[in-house]
């Protein structure tokens, strides 16, 4: 009986074995608004390695493929690159019906493992730097901690040239296409920085670390296989060249304004405060919370030099929305801005000022005092807030200029 799903050939050796997920649209907070991809690969040999698994409910998926290569039986070895539910899932149930002859982890991948499985399968630990000839084929492994967990790392196929990447140069995207010189590159790129800025960005100066690690290694690479998207067999160099540009978060001309509004008067300070900024000079994206996701803010940030945020005051408080997007980009520990707060209010105020201790609390420079506005903005509100903007390009440039020298 033929196998409902196959696997697809990438080198001599390898064959991906993963599970493609159309239905996903939140990956803990990041909206994944094109689905992802669980990838696994077999590695065929005299003996058989399998590199990683799969999310839990596409176990039977993972399975058809690796039957459509190998037929029922064994694997003789599997090697554990990262720990996340989303490539272990299916781990204890992948050891239980293949019966590998070894588990293999890092230091961290083994305690990670055991925390999440207790000792439902042994799990051998491999070091940083060593390297392992299973079933006649090379293998050498290289922790990458913190990218972006503690036990995560990447396995490099000396015979294929192949770098299994784990969640190193990724995104999420669903397709029916295996290899990115298959796909758009606006998809591409898009996916990519969505990718980074919400999962990587906290790690950037480790990413830089490691590109200098695998540079000064000098691995003959021919293609790259990380576990989410599609794989790279040609300009292999191109998402590992744009996540170092990301992780340096260089400042451009580019200002980020987002906003919450109950009445439309928040609304108002943040488009006069936009005209301002595009009258200096400054490529400026405003967007208002009822319609942008936490991620495409996320997103958007990458290489801006700005960020400046406004919400009306609710009970005290600024708005919900505002309050789970500022606690989001905190976490993500965005680097090199500048910006303010403003809002609108009825009788207390604290919305604004709210905004502007957490903007300050991320190190975000203020450009000046918060933007406190009475109900609704007066011509002059409006007036002073295009002039702020202005006033903000000004600087902006300057320290964009500055970054360049």
């Amino acid at each position: 009986m033929s196998n409902v799903f196959n696997a697809v050939r990438i080198s001599d050796h390898v064959h991906w074995v993963g599970a493609v997920d159309w239905e996903i649209r939140d990956f803990h907070g990041y909206e994944t608004g094109r689905g992802t991809t669980y990838n696994a690969y077999l590695v065929t040999g005299d003996e058989t390695v399998l590199i990683d698994t799969v999310k839990k409910p596409f176990f039977g998926e993972m399975m058809s493929r690796i039957a459509s290569v190998m037929g029922p039986g064994r694997i003789d070895y599997l090697i554990s690159n990262h720990s996340e539910m989303d490539h272990t899932g299916a781990l204890p149930e992948t050891v239980s019906a293949l019966k590998p002859k070894k588990v293999f982890a890092s230091a961290g991948g083994k305690k990670a493992l055991f925390d999440h499985f207790g000792e439902a399968f042994d799990v051998t630990t491999v070091k940083d730097g060593e390297s392992l000839k299973l079933g006649g084929l090379d293998f050498t492994f290289l922790e990458t901690r913190m990218l972006h967990w503690p036990d995560s790392m990447v396995t490099f196929l000396a015979n294929d040239r192949i770098l299994f990447s784990q969640d190193g140069f990724g995104m999420h995207l669903a397709s029916s296409e295996r290899f990115a010189d298959e796909l758009p590159d606006p998809i591409l790129e898009h996916e990519g920085a969505r990718y980074f800025a919400n999962i990587l960005l906290p790690y950037s100066s480790l990413v830089l670390k490691l590109l200098e690690r695998v540079t000064a290694l000098n691995l003959p690479l021919q293609i790259l296989a990380p576990d989410h998207g599609p794989v790279w067999r040609r300009d292999i160099l191109r998402m590992p060249g744009l996540w170092g540009g990301w992780a340096r978060q260089k400042p451009t001309a580019k200002a980020i304004i987002v906003y919450d509004t109950m009445w439309q008067s928040t609304g108002r300070l943040a488009r006069a405060l936009s005209e301002g900024l595009i009258e200096g000079g400054i490529s400026t994206k405003v967007m208002p919370l009822e319609a942008c996701h936490r991620s495409d803010v996320a997103t958007e940030l990458l290489g801006a030099a700005a960020l400046f945020a406004g919400s009306p005051t609710l009970n005290n408080h600024l708005l919900p929305r505002m309050a789970d997007l500022l606690t989001y980009l905190k976490g993500l520990k965005p680097k090199n801005l500048v910006g303010g707060a403003f809002g609108s209010y009825g009788w207390s105020g604290e919305g604004a000022k709210q905004v502007k201790e957490i903007l300050s609390a991320m190190g975000v420079e203020m450009l000046f005092d918060e933007i406190n506005v009475r109900y609704v903005p007066k011509p002059e509100d409006l007036l002073k807030c295009r002039s702020l903007g202005l006033e903000a390009a000004e600087r902006i440039q300057r320290s964009v200029k500055d970054q360049e020298g």
